[in-house]
C-alpha cells in the first residue's frame, strides 16, 4: 500500500506537505512506485504482456511475410515494415491494462483507501499512467530486441531509433488516458477486460500496422489512412528507415501524430480526473 509516512529527518510540526503541482508530482511518484511493485508480484501479467507482441512478430514475419512482403516497395523487407507497426499495436493493446488495473482497484476498495488519504486526487491517475508508461517502454524494448533477431535495423541511425521508440511510447501513454475513463466507468474487472480491449481491434487492424493500406478495398482505405494508428505506424517506419516516404516531409508526418497525442491527453485526462472524483 502507499507509504505516506513523514521523512525520518522531519517532525510532525516541521514537515509540510507539497501543494499544487508539486503535490501531484510527489504523490503521483509514490502511487506509480506502488503500481510498479504490484506489477512485479503478478508474473503472469508480465509474461502475457511480453509474449503477445513477440508472437505477433514471429507469426506475421514468417507466416505472412512472403505474401505481404510482395506488396512492399523494392528494397524494404517485411521485417522492416512489420516491427514499427507491431510496436504501435502492442502499445495500443497494452494500454488496456490501465482500464483493468483501475477497475480492479475500484472493486477491491483500494481507490476508496486512496481517497481517504491526504494526497492529490489527480495523483492516483497520474501515478497509474506513469507506471503503465514504464511498462509500455519495456514492451517496446522487447519488440526492438526481437525485431533485431528477425532482420529489423535502425537504418536511420540510433538517434532516430530512440525517437521512434519515444513516439510509440508517448502514443501508448496517451491511449492509457482513454482506457482510464473506461476503467472508472465500468462496474467490475470482467467488464473492463472486454470494454477496454474489444474496441481496439478495429482501430488497430484497420490500419497500416500489418499490411500496406493500398492493399485494402478503396472504401476501407479512406478509414485506414485517417486512422491515428496508421499515422503513428507510418511515422515509425519513416524514422526507422531514416527518410520519409516519397512526397512527405518530417513535419507533415510528425505534426498530425503530435496533435493526436496532445489531443488525446487534453481531452481524456480531465475526463478521467472528473470520473475519479465521482466514483
Amino acid at each position: 500500500m502507499t507509504d505516506l509516512r513523514l521523512p525520518t529527518h522531519a517532525s510532525p510540526d516541521s514537515y509540510q506537505r507539497p501543494t499544487g503541482l508539486r503535490a501531484v508530482v510527489h504523490d503521483g511518484r509514490i502511487v506509480a512506485w506502488r503500481n510498479l511493485v504490484q506489477l512485479t508480484r503478478t508474473p503472469g501479467l508480465i509474461i502475457f504482456t511480453l509474449i503477445q507482441p513477440v508472437m505477433f512478430v514471429v507469426l506475421f514475419n514468417y507466416v505472412f511475410g512472403g505474401a505481404i512482403g510482395a506488396a512492399l516497395p523494392p528494397g524494404i523487407s517485411y521485417a522492416q515494415f512489420l516491427i514499427p507497426g507491431v510496436m504501435v499495436q502492442a502499445l495500443v493493446f497494452g494500454s488496456s491494462t490501465t482500464s483493468v488495473g483501475l477497475a480492479d482497484d475500484l472493486q477491491k476498495g483500494i481507490v476508496d483507501r486512496f481517497r481517504s488519504l491526504p494526497i492529490a486526487r489527480s495523483a492516483v491517475l497520474a501515478g497509474r499512467i506513469t507506471a503503465d508508461t514504464v511498462r509500455l517502454a519495456v514492451v517496446a524494448f522487447v519488440i526492438v530486441t526481437v525485431g533485431m533477431l528477425v532482420g529489423f535495423r535502425f537504418e536511420g541511425g540510433l538517434l532516430l531509433g530512440i525517437v521512434m521508440v519515444f513516439v510509440a511510447v508517448a502514443f501508448g501513454s496517451a491511449m492509457c488516458w482513454v482506457q482510464a475513463n473506461i476503467g472508472l466507468l465500468v462496474p467490475n474487472v470482467e467488464t473492463a477486460q472486454t470494454a477496454g480491449f474489444v474496441w481496439l481491434f478495429p482501430v488497430v487492424f484497420i490500419s497500416s500496422v500489418f499490411t500496406p493500406v493500398q492493399t485494402m478495398p478503396t472504401w476501407l482505405q479512406v478509414v485506414a489512412r485517417n486512422n491515428p494508428v496508421t499515422l503513428v505506424a507510418n511515422l515509425q517506419r519513416a524514422l526507422s528507415l531514416g527518410e520519409p516516404p516519397a512526397g512527405s516531409t518530417w513535419a507533415s508526418m510528425a505534426t498530425p501524430v503530435a496533435l493526436w497525442i496532445v489531443g488525446l491527453v487534453a481531452v481524456f485526462a480531465p475526463l478521467a480526473v472528473r470520473s475519479y472524483r465521482k466514483v
